[in-house]
């Protein structure tokens, strides 16, 4: 079965990295013009400029105060689960504050955790784990199509699940 197109753009990105130092990666930069936020550099965490650019680039709407990952909840289409291709937000410090992470889900690991395509993981973009109780809501991006419910797929990792994106 073949996964979204939004993810197979998504995943053309796996490697980007911010540049250390004065430069700034473009294509951060272009997801950052994309969702017509104010930042002009890639040290700002860009995890939700990451999936509006994706998702804007691919046609596809994106949320006011994208910039923000909690910003992605106000995707109208819930979901009660996780769903390959999905956007999933995460609470970053405390579920009750005003930080967190954003990114789409691609699979499970074979200890239960969900892998997550996502910018500003470690600085760049990745696929890592994270823990089911970090999450705030799953929303499908598509107005236009329906989430294929299925078993998510396995992906090796390593275990160790992510704490901060900061």
């Amino acid at each position: 079965m073949s996964e979204p197109h939004w993810i197979t753009r998504a995943r053309s990105f796996i490697g980007m990295r911010e540049i250390p130092g004065p430069k700034h990666e473009p294509r951060i930069l272009k997801f950052w013009e994309l969702i017509k936020a104010p930042f002009r550099d890639d040290e700002t965490s860009w995890c939700g400029a990451f999936v509006g650019g994706v998702l804007s680039a691919s046609g596809l709407p994106i949320v006011g105060g994208a910039a923000a990952a909690r910003s992605w909840l106000k995707l109208p289409t819930k979901l009660s689960g996780p769903v390959a291709g999905c956007v999933v937000v995460f609470w970053r410090g405390s579920p009750q504050g005003w930080s967190g992470h954003v990114g789409f889900v691609v699979g499970r690991d074979r200890n239960g955790n969900l892998m997550v395509l996502g910018g500003n993981q470690a600085d760049m973009v990745s696929i890592r784990p994270f823990a089911k109780a970090r999450v705030l809501g799953y929303r499908w991006p598509d107005p236009d199509t329906a989430p294929q419910a299925r078993e998510l797929p396995i992906l090796s990792s390593d275990g160790k699940v992510s704490t901060n994106e900061a």
